[in-house]
């Protein structure tokens, strides 16, 4: 069942989250251990995050250095497969423009077909660390859009070179990423929810949003884009606060403001321990609302916040 239609079928807000592959060499068992722990609050579907290769240096000493390409977190195709056949829980492995050509990109279309897994979530991703503007690698893609049409392409029975497939399956169904606060580069949010308005036209059938702490910008940016015409549903995307420290690399990492309620109580706090109480709580009266508004789905951005995320779920759902 196709994401979209998980999401329909529920008689109230739906509940997904997203993980990383674990760190190259590390097993898979503690993203199990993440797992089991959230899947008790019936997950419809598992976001599985997909990382570029990045550039590392290695002291060869004399002052000399080799550059070595590594993709520490590898694995995604082979992570989505192990969720599904283990807990046989829908997986959306996230495909990217980011650090991959035309022709790798296919490869993975073709091995996730043959595992049965056809949701994806389709993004440009990050610039790598190296780049000072975010660089296509050798063919690949500048936007999401065009990612969109190489899959669109696929679902047809049409290869990136142009040949034709012998034989087509199920084809890919696909959400896309929106910003409330708008993408760092966008030079204002209207711009933004044009381009939203083309990856929905190009086939997207859900969006989910960056991170946000302040609600009524999720509200306001849903309705400037129902009036824009964006009709898909628009997935508010949550991680609660944990740490003092977030207070400043919260809007430095992701762009997003932290409301004054929640900064003046953050600032009280002496230790982390205390930071995670001010940020359940308040991620709970972030949901508690947006559930009262009647969103389709909150998802939940896990990294680093699974516990704080399960006290979260018994209290709203």
């Amino acid at each position: 069942m196709r994401i979209i239609d998980l999401i329909h079928s529920n008689e109230k807000t739906a509940f997904s989250f997203e993980i990383l592959p674990p760190l190259k060499g590390t097993g898979i068992e503690k993203l199990y251990e993440t797992i089991d722990t959230l899947r008790e609050f019936d997950p419809k579907y598992i976001n599985i995050t997909t990382h570029r290769s990045e550039y590392v240096y290695k002291d060869l000493g004399n002052g000399l250095f080799q550059r070595n390409r590594l993709r520490r977190r590898p694995g995604t195709v082979a992570v989505a497969a192990a969720i599904q056949n283990r807990y046989n829980i829908t997986v959306v492995p996230h495909l990217l423009c980011s650090g991959f050509t035309r022709e790798e990109t296919e490869y993975v279309l073709l091995d996730l077909q043959f595992l049965g897994i056809t949701d994806l979530l389709v993004l440009r991703g990050d610039k790598a660390k190296h780049e000072s503007v975010f660089t296509p690698e050798g063919d690949g893609y500048h936007h999401a859009t065009e990612l969109q049409e190489q899959i669109n392409n696929f679902n047809k029975g049409i290869f990136v070179d142009g040949s034709e497939m012998k034989v087509t399956n199920t084809p890919f169904s696909y959400g896309v990423a929106c910003y409330p606060e708008k993408h760092e580069e966008a030079p204002n949010i209207d711009t933004d929810i044009y381009w939203l308005k083309k990856k929905m036209e190009a086939g997207a059938e859900y969006a989910v949003t960056q991170l946000f702490y302040d609600n009524q910008k999720y509200f306001d940016f849903v309705e400037r884009a129902r009036k824009a015409g964006v009709t898909i549903p628009i997935i508010p995307g949550i991680k609660p606060f944990k740490k003092i420290s977030q207070i400043s690399m919260i809007p430095k990492t992701f762009k997003v403001d932290l409301p004054e309620e929640l900064t003046c109580e953050a600032i009280k706090c002496k230790t982390d321990e205390e930071a995670k109480q001010v940020g359940i709580e308040w991620c709970v009266k972030q949901c508690k609302e947006l559930m009262e508004h009647g969103v389709p789905s909150i998802h939940f951005y896990s990294i680093g916040a699974v516990d704080s995320i399960k006290e979260v779920a018994k209290l709203v759902y």
